[in-house]
């Protein structure tokens, strides 16, 4: 098949989420509420030069995308983590809901998960309840990266701080309290660094 550019290939991934979650396309007025484009005739270019490639075909009706079966199914996909169990490893088998097919001319990083977003802590760095974050998995993260941590076994994502042998796990939301981490008493692990976010249909 022909090389996707950046935004058909997000446009394409919103359309396999959409398929696998609910079993119906999305409409092209919310996939422009998706991107945050201000027109759904943005998104019909894209659909027609998908189509021209041979992703998807634009057949009549409201929900009127079908994909291609070679598009569909590329593959078992990326594994799509829920809700994290207290205490399980965090790619445990309780843990995930599906295997997500998807592009990878998406993230500049290869992801190895997606971690469906619980709760409104990084709103304001576009990571919203619902969204799914692409993970790297790593050990190694950098002051100021948005982080998978575990921190007393439980999951969170959060925007990491360190300032000498200070750490601090921040939110992105004013409502919520920053959680400062004494490593002498409470057990943190980075599980890995977000590398994108596949906003939810809304």
């Amino acid at each position: 098949m022909l090389e996707l550019t950046q935004r058909q290939a997000e446009i394409l991934t919103l359309i396999r989420a959409r398929l696998e979650e609910q079993g119906t396309p999305p409409t092209r007025e919310e996939l422009a509420r998706a991107l945050q484009l201000a027109s759904p005739n943005t998104v019909d270019f894209h659909l027609r030069a998908l189509a021209r490639k041979g992703y998807l075909e634009l057949v009549p009706g409201h929900r009127n995308i079908r994909l291609k079966e070679a598009a569909a199914l590329p593959g078992r996909g990326l594994p799509l983590v829920g809700r994290v169990a207290a205490g399980s490893p965090i790619l445990a088998e309780e843990n995930i809901e599906g295997y997500f097919h998807q592009c990878n001319e998406l993230f500049r990083l290869r992801p190895h998960f997606l971690l469906r977003v619980q709760g409104m802590s990084m709103c304001d760095a576009g990571i919203a309840h619902g969204d799914l974050l692409a993970v790297h998995r790593t050990q190694e993260a950098r002051d100021g990266q948005v982080v998978v941590a575990r921190l007393d076994d439980e999951a969170t994502v959060k925007r990491l701080r360190r300032k000498g042998r200070q750490l601090w796990l921040l939110p992105e939301n004013p409502a919520f309290q920053p959680s400062e981490v004494d490593l002498k008493r409470q057990a943190l692990v980075i599980e890995g660094i977000a590398v994108g976010v596949i906003r939810a249909i809304r």
